[in-house]
Formats: C-alpha cells, structure tokens, sequence
C-alpha cells in the first residue's frame, strides 16, 4: 500500500464521490454494509478494506513492539494510506466507521480535515476514559479464547461475556461465529484483540469538539447491542459540534446490522453535505 505498514486488502467499488468504509474490530470491510450496493447505486464510489491482521490483510513486522503495532496511531497511518492510494487527490470524500471503525475515523477527522466532507459514525464505544483492568477484562478474554481454542474458543468467551437479553443474545453469538471465520492470521488477530482496546483514539470526550467536518452518529439500544452503549453515542454526537444523532428504536433491528438500511443513511447524509 505504499507505506511502512502491512499489506492491506482492500476493495473499491462503483462512480462519484468515495466513502471509505471502516469495520470495528474482528469484523472485515465488507461487514461495514454487509455487502449492500445501494451506495453504489445512489452514485458513490466506496473503498472498503480490512485493518491490519483482519481478514485478507497483512499483519506488521515482528520487530515493532505490539503495542505500536496495534494502536490508533498505527490504524490511522494505515487509513492515511488507503486514502493515498484509493481516493483521487484533492478529491474531498467521506468517512464511514463502525466501532474501531469509528474511532479510527473520528481520531483521523481531528487531525486531517481538510479533505473530509462527513463521518459517519456507527456505535462508537469510547467513551474517553483511560482504559482500565475492568474494561480491559472483556478484550483480554476474547484474546485468549482466540489464542488458545481458535475461533470456537472465541465464540465462547464472546458468549459467557453477552449482558444481552435472550431476545437478541442468539443473534449476537451468530453474528460474532460468521466474523471470526474470515481471518487468516487468527494469533495476529489475538494480538489485536489485546492491544488496541489498551489504545485510545482522543484523550477525553472534550477533544471531540475541536471535530471540524459534519457528522452523523448512530446508536443502537443497550438491549440489543451492550457492546456499544447508547449513551456514548449520544455524549460524542453532544460534543461534536453540529453533530447529528440517530438512535434506533427499541425492538427494532440495528441499523449497524442492515446493510441496505446503514447505506441508505450514509447516502443521505453524504448526499445533505456534499
């Protein structure tokens, strides 16, 4: 990719403005609007590609220590050169992230907006606090059960770690076996697992309001997705000035899970501040 980091699969699809699709952590690109071509569609060209040590990507050298290898920082270099290489320069385009994905965007749109016509961002879950052993637990857990019983031994502990209700809490283990099956460095993957929850993106939720492009939050219900709290969500679209919020209503499937529906919202949005 032009860069120092790993090789990263990456792939580009349809004509007009892009936007550049992040996928949250152990998920891949194509999981971002789970195969929809209804950006496509509606005249948008998207980029969509898997972070480092996530499906067909590449995973970095041996020699950088982890902890560098798998951070913000690292993500974000790696962005810059997708950008670099995907996006037609001095072409503005969009950002569109969910989780990890999120952060990776967000903490690019702070220090390099001038290309930037939007983000959107999709169930961010940081919430601005240095990471502790208590929120570290759930990431070191998924970490070892990838580690020591492949991707069972993660749908495992992935399981025992769900606060879901019953009502969603089949849906959520499905959808965690179907992500975990598409890589092929899972002990790289592992390393992930426990280096980039110990990364932040900003330092404190306060940061957010130094964010100079638009942007659009979404948030799913506690109910269905706990992973991603509904009140961080709604604290990022608060801070970020102008920000836009969109919450799902309870009962209802995230928007985060439809790709028809996801693409749509980024479409219109994209579409109000092109």
């Amino acid at each position: 990719m032009g860069h120092d980091g790993p090789s990263l699969f990456r792939t580009i699809s349809g004509e007009g403005p892009t936007v550049v699709l992040l996928h949250g952590l152990t998920a891949v690109g194509s999981q971002v609007i789970h195969g929809s071509r209804r950006l496509e569609r509606a005249g948008f060209r998207t980029v969509a590609y898997d972070a480092r040590a996530h499906g067909r990507s590449g995973i970095p050298s041996p020699d950088v220590p982890l902890e560098q290898a798998y951070g913000y920082p690292a993500l974000s270099d790696d962005l810059n050169a997708i950008i670099s290489e995907s996006v037609p320069d001095d072409e503005p385009f969009y950002l569109a992230g969910s989780s990890m994905g999120a952060h990776t965007a967000i903490g690019y749109a702070l220090n390099n907006p001038e290309r930037i016509k939007g983000v959107v961002l999709i169930g961010p879950a940081f919430a601005g606090a240095t990471p502790d052993a208590e929120s570290l637990e759930p990431w070191d857990l998924l970490s070892i059960g990838l580690r020591d019983g492949g991707p069972e031994g993660f749908v495992e502990a992935y399981a025992k770690g769900l606060t879901a209700t019953s009502e969603w809490r089949d849906r959520l283990i499905a959808l965690a076996r179907e992500r975990i099956q598409l890589h092929e460095h899972p002990d790289a993957l592992a390393d992930a697992l426990w280096w980039i929850p110990r990364s932040t993106p900003f330092s404190a939720i306060d940061d957010l309001a130094d964010v100079s492009v638009p942007a659009l939050v979404i948030a799913s219900t506690d109910e269905a997705d706990p992973g991603h709290p509904q009140a961080v969500a709604e604290a990022w679209s608060a801070t970020i000035p102008g920000a836009e919020l969109r919450v799902d209503r309870p009962g209802d499937t995230p928007t985060a899970w439809s790709g028809g529906r996801l693409s749509d919202v980024i479409a219109e949005f994209a579409a109000a501040h092109a």
